[in-house]
């Protein structure tokens, strides 16, 4: 029994215990962490496709875009896995074929005649854009300590609606 216990007194095997203590007390909470932060990509992907959808669906012409009901149904059927806790919200806007990235008119204040009244100059009339906002709370499967539990995710899409 004496030569058992003294061939425990070697320093065989040591790299591996310290390798399983750094691996316990590291390597496990970081692989929770990409697990987790995994998650939230996929479904932040999935609530910007959802986005992507909706605004597919109101540039098709003039009526879809002003169907909140169709771009909250196209977008909302894009993530199921949110379904109706999805939030969409579309808004319509006009802008000036000159400056595209200038003045917009909401559909709100602006009729298409009035916007293009707006636009002046020789072949400058109005463009009709749909942008459809979605926005959802997700809660990953797994949870490393230290990351909230509960994201609040994002997406956003701006068409122009074909005429």
């Amino acid at each position: 029994m004496a030569a058992r216990c003294r061939g425990l007194g070697g320093e065989s095997g040591n790299a591996l215990v310290e390798l399983a203590l750094v691996f316990a007390l590291l390597g496990i909470p970081m692989l929770l962490g990409t697990v987790e932060m995994g998650y939230v990509v996929y479904d932040s992907m999935e609530i910007s496709n959802a986005a992507n959808a909706g605004a597919l669906y109101g540039m098709q012409n003039a009526t879809d875009a002003a169907s909140s009901a169709g771009i909250t149904t196209a977008a909302q059927a894009e993530a199921p896995e949110f379904g109706s806790s999805l939030t969409v919200t579309p808004t319509t806007f006009y802008v000036c074929t000159s400056a595209v990235g200038g003045i917009e008119y909401s559909t709100g204040s602006y009729t298409q005649a009035q916007a293009s009244a707006k636009c002046t100059g020789t072949g400058n009339h109005a463009l009709e854009f749909i942008q459809v906002l979605t926005s959802a709370a997700a809660t990953p499967p797994v949870h490393c300590p230290g990351l909230a539990k509960t994201f609040t995710l994002g997406g956003t899409s701006v068409m122009e609606v074909e005429q």
